[in-house]
């Protein structure tokens, strides 16, 4: 913390404005209703036309610690975090002077008077608020103050950035929108503020929003939100799940949307069945009994619940069984950190269990991808008869991106190779286990569809499903299992390959740390002169693309949010040993959403000769 100094509160940042293209932090503790007040500025921004992101940085355990919430407005669309903040919302005592130390100087800070954060630096901007002095009229009731106070800052904000303060009373009514007096007293709010800040508040921040029309038909959703719809257009029957963070919001979602809109009109009656296990090993086995007898069954886990489903991910590796495993991943190892973000599962997942076994994963970089992709996950659970994981992460599970409309699914579902009469008389006999098309993937029935039934096995077994201890039976099952997954290279996502004019270096990012890199990419070039090419992986196992690009670049960095390099251990378990000496890694492992500057400097680093 750098040293006190007398109050500066007439220090003035640069007068040059800054129009939409800036970054809001606010800082307050958990439990103190801030989320409705932080939605309603980040959606009154987008209503403006300007494109945002919101990412929620919040602790696991208990309500009274630091919170911190960041709005970014970008005029060039970029939505990845930013590392800086320009504008510090200081509502924490414990936190205060430290937020503030860390800003650039020319930051603007509203703060809590009371707090006296003008004595601590004198090049950024203080706009001190009575924040009790102003809610005290308006909120009678001193239980409701502590959640309504949070609206006054927007009010403030309001002001000083010249949002239309018409836009916040509107993206309030939808905050809150069946609360009409929750609405009338956090409106009350909203203008006190707002009135406070053109009364005594001189502005001297050079930081703006002004109206665009970059979000005109764009919607605002979650990723756990996103992937339940597509789970429901999916056909999803039955869900088995057991809580934890950050996976909980999306059953949670799947089970409002579900009883919305799956529900047998006539008789009032579900059509499907949500079940909460007694912990994730259970959650997956029920889903493997659903999925064996024929319905389109899922759970959702994250990285511990991921640890104890190993055993039953086997069984439905080796007995042949559909089902679909979202993982919102999160900071690990154990318990980690359960509200922080990562994408530390993709080794052990793509080989969960024991023995020789490699599973499919889809790798959503965006809401409507997480509702694509679930959709994609039940087609090819189905027709590869093997569990399927969809690897979310809690950046995008949890917070709140823009996105296009959903588009409603076109094509009838793929359920695979399900056996019917008529292909049993062209096949002439069916054994559960055998490849008759060279794709390593049988045919297969379900119980009572008046096909033939069979043993379903986990242990060793012959291709009649027969118990079976011999050699040759045993290789013959995991060679055909390897050709299934040559299939699957041709049936998941393709990668996205696109390519600067002049491209010096490749890089390869997946899920979320594609934002940071497609900002990235715009610093190299502009600022670096480093035009890049660029491969966005979307599904594992790779394609033949994947070889192609690092072909074609001597150097290759993949961009990741792990410590140990996990995306770029997989490409070297792929790629001939030459070709893994052109991977070089940039890891970001800190909790945090990847930022840009960090990919930026990474690469740079290693340009000029850093470590690998």
């Amino acid at each position: 913390m750098p040293p006190e100094t007398a109050p500066a509160a007439a220090f003035t940042a640069p007068a040059s404005r800054v129009v939409n293209d800036f970054s809001i932090q606010v800082a307050t503790v958990n439990g103190s209703g801030s989320q409705t007040a932080n939605l309603v500025l980040l959606r009154s921004i987008f209503q403006s036309g300007v494109p945002v992101s919101g990412k929620n940085l919040f602790p696991s355990n208990i309500a009274g610690l630091p919170t911190w919430f960041t709005i970014r407005a970008s005029r060039r669309g970029y939505i990845a975090r930013r590392r800086e903040t320009d504008i510090l919302v200081a509502m924490n005592p414990d936190t205060a002077r430290e937020d503030v130390a860390s800003l650039r100087p020319g930051a603007a800070v509203v703060y809590d008077a009371l707090l006296r954060l003008e004595a601590v630096r004198d090049d950024v901007v203080f706009y001190p608020v009575p924040f009790d002095r102003i809610v005290a009229p308006v909120c009678p009731d001193a239980r409701l103050r502590k959640l309504v106070r949070n609206m006054i800052y927007d009010g403030v904000l309001a002001r000083l950035l010249g949002i239309d303060l018409a836009r916040m009373r509107q993206a309030l009514a939808r905050q809150l929108g069946k609360k009409p007096k929750a609405v009338a007293l956090n409106e009350a709010a909203l203008d006190a503020g707002f009135e406070y800040a053109a009364a005594n508040l001189e502005k001297r921040d050079p930081f703006v929003i002004e109206p665009m029309d970059a979000t005109r038909g764009k919607i605002l959703i979650d990723g756990n939100a996103a992937a339940a719809i597509g789970a429901m257009m999916a056909g999803v029957t039955v869900v088995t799940w057991y809580p934890i963070t950050p996976s909980s919001s999306l059953c949670e979602a799947l089970t409002g949307y579900m009883r919305a809109h799956r529900t047998d009109p006539a008789t009032g009656k579900a059509t499907f069945a949500i079940v909460q296990a007694e912990d994730e090993l259970s959650a997956l086995g029920m889903a493997l009994g659903a999925g064996w007898a024929g319905a389109r069954a899922m759970t959702a886990t994250s990285g511990p619940g991921i640890s104890l489903m190993a055993e039953f991910t086997g069984l439905g590796y080796f007995a042949e069984v559909p089902a679909v495993i979202f993982d919102i991943q999160r900071a690990g190892p154990s318990t980690g950190l359960p509200t922080r973000t990562a994408q530390g599962d993709l080794l052990s997942t793509a080989v969960l269990s024991h023995g020789d076994t490699r599973h499919p994963m889809l790798l959503p970089a965006s809401v409507g991808e997480a509702y694509e992709m679930a959709m994609a996950a039940f087609d090819l659970a189905e027709r590869l008869q093997t569990p399927v994981f969809v690897m979310s992460d809690l950046d995008l599970g949890m917070n709140v991106w823009m996105s296009e409309p959903f588009a409603y699914p076109e094509r009838a579902p793929d359920r695979g190779k399900r056996l019917t009469p008529e292909v049993l008389e062209r096949l002439g006999e069916w054994h559960r286990y055998r490849d008759v098309d060279g794709d390593g993937v049988p045919w297969r029935t379900a119980p009572g569809d008046g096909m033939p039934a069979y043993f379903c096995r986990g242990s060793g077994h012959n291709e009649q499903g027969q118990y079976s201890e011999r050699p040759g039976d045993y290789a013959g099952t995991l060679e055909r299992l390897a050709r299934k997954l040559e299939t699957a290279r041709t049936l998941v996502p393709p990668a996205v390959v696109e390519a600067d004019e002049g491209a010096r270096v490749g890089l390869i990012a997946f899920g979320t740390s594609h934002w940071a890199v497609a900002e990235s990419r715009d610093q190299l070039r502009e600022e670096a002169g480093l035009p890049t090419a660029y491969l966005r992986l979307r599904g594992y196992p790779f394609g033949p693309e994947v070889e192609a690009f690092v072909r074609r670049w001597e150097r290759v960095y993949v961009v990741e949010q792990n410590r140990d390099g996990q995306m770029r251990g997989l490409l070297a378990l792929d790629l001939e040993p030459p070709l893994v000496q052109r991977l070089r890694s940039v890891r970001h492992f800190d909790g945090l959403p990847l930022d840009a500057r960090s990919v930026t400097a990474a690469v740079l680093e290693q340009e000029r000769g850093g470590t690998r």
